[in-house]
């Protein structure tokens, strides 16, 4: 991600198109990333932690709104002079029930977030793969879920016959876009955006 927008501020083409969109939305080419190559990487406790200090109530164990999301993120930006961070190990409680816990804490899980100027661009994690450990945490789920029921027996009987670790990530490459440029909307980062008033081009 740093290679992608480090070349999006260094070449010539790209430096040129932003500038273009700067005239329309000022600030489009501020988007600030660390010097070094590896992104900040937090802790989800870190990440409470920042919040909590500068006077925003954050709960250890509560999944983080987008306010203070965006808090965090002005945070990060003024204290380690960054738009792109990662949050990870996120309570296993704000976190799908196939998601794998730490296996050191299983309060928290091994997940990850990526933000642009305090705002998610990917969400992802490791997975269970284990049939026996799933259909545990299925149970344990709150609601609890039933691992044998015809909603989800399919899903988990695929996992007796073995599966090879895994995790994976989504990214939205049209947030990616509005949070580098800093667009007001998602609608200006997308070619033919759809909405309750437009479903035509």
């Amino acid at each position: 991600m740093l290679y992608i927008i480090r070349n999006l501020q260094q070449r010539a083409e790209f430096k040129r198109l932003t500038k273009v969109v700067d005239q329309i939305f000022p600030g489009a080419g501020d988007f600030k990333i660390p010097s070094e190559d590896s992104a900040l990487r937090l802790t989800f406790a870190d990440a409470v932690k920042l919040l909590n200090d500068a006077g925003i109530e954050a709960g250890e164990f509560d999944d983080l709104s987008t306010s203070q999301e965006k808090a965090l993120g002005r945070i990060i930006r003024e204290k380690y002079g960054t738009d792109f961070y990662i949050i990870d190990k996120y309570p296993s409680a704000v976190r799908p029930f196939y998601t794998m816990p730490d296996p050191l804490n299983p309060k928290v899980s091994n997940s990850y977030d990526f933000f642009m100027r305090g705002q998610e661009i990917m969400s992802g994690a490791q997975r269970i793969h284990d049939h026996n450990q799933l259909c545990e945490r299925m149970k344990a789920n709150d609601p609890p879920l039933d691992p044998s029921s015809e909603g989800f027996r399919h899903y988990t009987d695929a996992f007796k016959y073995g599966c090879a670790p895994h995790g994976g990530g989504g990214l939205g490459l049209n947030r990616i876009l509005q949070f580098y440029l800093g667009l007001p909307d998602i609608r200006f980062a997308t070619m033919f955006p759809r909405d309750p008033g437009r479903l035509a081009p």
